[in-house]
This record gives structure tokens, C-alpha cells and sequence, in this order.
């Protein structure tokens, strides 16, 4: 069935769909993950864009129900130079196409992904439409300028979890009774943790969960009063998609919450901690995407190779005032990676250390949030 992508400024690509009609817009990524197709899809941080992939097969490998990182399919579409619809792997279940179709998400192949690739990083990342039924270029291009803009639009409601969930054993499990007659799991071993969920991945939770946490994930507009009548160890600032700064709910949580606990944010909740610490954020040209971002902690001097998926950064110069140093830096383009707090038990990144890049490189962080919580406590 062909297919025809159209950019907002009027660069048209062909291909063909396999996962059936389709007829939708968002802004055009690129992921220079080499695998992994099923997390990224799954990845909540995805929410409003589609995802080009540069590594030119894709599917191999099929799809199983255990590495998803959310409930559902997050990405608008997945595009791919070429789609393997023969998966061969011990852990497949389907076929890329069948879940694609099952969420009526679109993917396209015969896409000349390495052409778009470079566009994107020449012109920056930008609004396209795709179609099946509207295969004129012109039409097409229309609709990509008329797509909502990323860039103030709060992607966060669209993700986040609607009640609390007690994760455990791997799982969410919704609360009886729902916070008002919610009591920690009677275990003292366990440090207990509020996630915020901007958008968290599962791999965040499972991540916490083996280092000895019990996590109580709340959605993103839960106030500070809540959160301290909960009285946890720790808070964890979740990933998500989208632009921050249209964030004020979760902002002003994180600003009265500085000083009370420790608080370790990844992602979106890096950024979120840097603005409700008064620094400011913009938008990335093309933004960071995939498992092979090379990172400096200053601190060391050691290098890691990061998983990341972001289109907005914080503007370091933006808390000089403040007192906040930078932790890490992007090799690649000197663009903050890390802060910490100078007196207060408090740092976030930018990048995925649960995603296992390097593939152990960045584990130490979620050591380093325990630690802290035991500090603390």
C-alpha cells in the first residue's frame, strides 16, 4: 500500500505502509539505536512524535510482552527503510506489523531513511503528515503545518497515570481505597519511594524496585502536600515527552519539595528540576536520540555511553545564580547532562541509565540515590 510522508517545509518522501491504512501527524525524529524498536515505541517520552529509524532493518527479531516500557504504543509512527516480516528470535510473539496494526499505528518502509535522517539534522526536527488515503504532496503538507506545535504544548496529561499504583513484583497494581487509606507495605527493609509519573518507563521502576525500593507512582499533578502526608524517603522525578517549561503543576510540586527529601530526577524530570530550581530550558535543534550518546562525569573523568531521548535541554547558564553545579556533560555537543545540589541531597540527569547503555555504565545512579536516602533517613 503506498505511502507518503510530507515535511512542514514541503520535503516529500515515499514508501509503502505495512501495518495497513493510515492518516496521522506529529513531529519527525530520528533514533540511531541499532535495536531496541520495541521499547521505543513503547517509551512514553514518544508520546505526540514519529520515530525514523537509521539502522536499515528493522523487525528482525519480532515482539515479546515483556520488554514494553509503558501499556501501550506511544510513538505516532514508526518509519524504516526496510521491514523484516519474517521475525526470527526464541523470545518472539508477533510480528512488528501485527502490533503495530493491533494499535492502528502506522509504519512505513521504503522510506529513504538515511536522506530524512540528515535533513533532520540539517534543517532540525519538524512537523510532518503522514498518509495511505492522501497521496497528494501538496494536501499533505498542509496538514504537516497545521499539526500542533511541541513546543509549548503539555504532553504530560496525555501519559501520565490517571490514579496511584503500588508497584510491585514487576507490575503495576492499582491502590483499594486509593490514597486516602493508602499505608506503605509493612516492610522496614524497604526504602519507599514517590515516582512522579511524567511519563516513567517500566524499566525506571524495576530498576528501583531491585535496588531495594518499594514505589508508589503518582500522576503528575499530585501536590506537595500529598506527597509529604505520604512521608516517603525519596522522590523520583520521572521521563517524559515534550517540551517542560508547560509544566507548572509538576514544577511548583518540585520546587516545595526541594529541602524535604532526597530527589533524584531522570529526563524530563531533570529538566523539570532545573526550571523549578529557577534555571530556563530550549529546544535542541534535533534532539538526542538512541543508546550511543557519549557522556562526561566531571566528577571522575570517567566516559559513558548513554541511552537517551530528549528535544529540550537545560540552559546551564540559566543557574549560575544558583546552587547547582553541572555533574555531566553531552561530548557531543557540550550540552548539560547532569546537575547536583551543593549542600542538599538532590541531582538529576538527562540521559537513561535504567536502559542499560554501555550496557552498565550509568547503574551507579540509582546507587547513589540510595545511598542518599539512607543518609537521610
Amino acid at each position: 500500500m503506498k505511502a507518503l510522508l510530507a515535511l512542514e517545509d514541503g520535503t516529500i518522501y515515499k514508501g509503502y505502509s505495512f501495518a495497513g491504512s493510515c492518516d496521522t501527524v506529529g513531529e519527525v525524529v530520528f533514533n540511531t539505536s541499532m535495536t531496541g524498536y520495541q521499547e521505543i515505541l513503547t517509551d512514553p517520552s514518544y508520546c505526540g512524535q514519529m520515530v525514523t529509524m537509521t539502522y536499515p532493518l528493522i523487525g528482525t527479531y519480532g515482539i515479546n510482552n515483556e520488554d514494553i516500557e509503558s501499556s501501550r504504543i506511544q510513538v505516532k509512527a514508526l518509519l524504516v527503510k526496510e521491514y523484516q516480516n519474517f521475525p526470527s528470535n526464541w523470545r518472539s510473539q508477533k510480528s512488528l506489523a501485527d502490533y503495530l496494526r493491533e494499535s492502528m499505528i502506522p509504519g512505513i518502509e521504503g522510506i529513504d531513511t538515511r536522506a530524512l535522517t540528515r535533513h533532520i539534522r540539517l534543517q532540525g526536527a519538524m512537523k510532518a503528515a503522514i498518509s495511505t488515503r492522501d497521496l497528494d504532496p501538496d494536501s499533505l503538507v498542509q496538514k504537516a503545518k497545521a499539526a500542533p506545535e511541541i513546543e509549548g504544548r503539555d504532553l504530560v496529561k496525555e501519559v501520565t497515570c490517571k490514579k496511584p499504583l503500588l508497584w510491585q513484583d514487576g507490575n503495576p497494581a492499582p491502590l483499594n481505597g486509593g490514597l486516602d487509606n493508602f499505608r506503605w507495605p509493612d516492610n522496614n527493609d524497604k526504602f519507599r519511594v514517590i515516582a512522579m509519573d511524567f511519563g516513567i518507563k517500566y524499566n525506571i521502576l524495576r530498576s528501583l524496585e531491585q535496588k531495594g525500593c518499594s514505589i508508589l507512582l503518582v500522576p503528575a499533578d499530585t501536590d506537595s502536600e500529598t506527597i509529604n502526608r505520604l512521608a516517603p524517603d525519596g522522590l523520583f522525578l520521572s521521563n517524559g515527552p515534550g517540551d517542560p517549561a508547560p509544566i507548572s503543576y509538576g514544577i511548583e510540586t518540585i520546587k516545595k519539595q526541594i529541602g524535604q527529601r532526597p530527589i533524584f530526577g531522570i529526563c524530563l524530570g531533570h529538566q523539570l528540576l532545573g526550571l523549578a530550581m529557577g534555571g530556563s530550558t530550549f529546544k535542541l535543534k534535533f534532539g538526542h536520540r538512541g543508546g550511543n550518546q557519549p557522556v562526561k562525569d566531571l566528577a571522575t573523568g570517567k566516559i559513558e555511553i548513554s541511552s537517551q531521548n530528549h528535544g529540550f535541554c537545560i540552559d546551564m547558564e540559566s543557574l549560575k545564580d544558583q546552587d547547582i553545579y553541572l555533574s555531566h556533560i553531552n561530548l557531543n555537543d557540550r550540552t548539560v547532562e547532569g546537575l547536583s545540589h551543593k549542600t542538599l541531597p538532590i541531582f538529576s540527569v538527562q540521559y537513561h541509565p535504567e536502559a542499560s547503555p554501555g550496557p552498565h555504565d550509568a547503574g551507579y545512579l540509582f546507587d547513589r540515590f540510595i545511598e542518599m536516602m539512607k543518609a537521610d533517613k
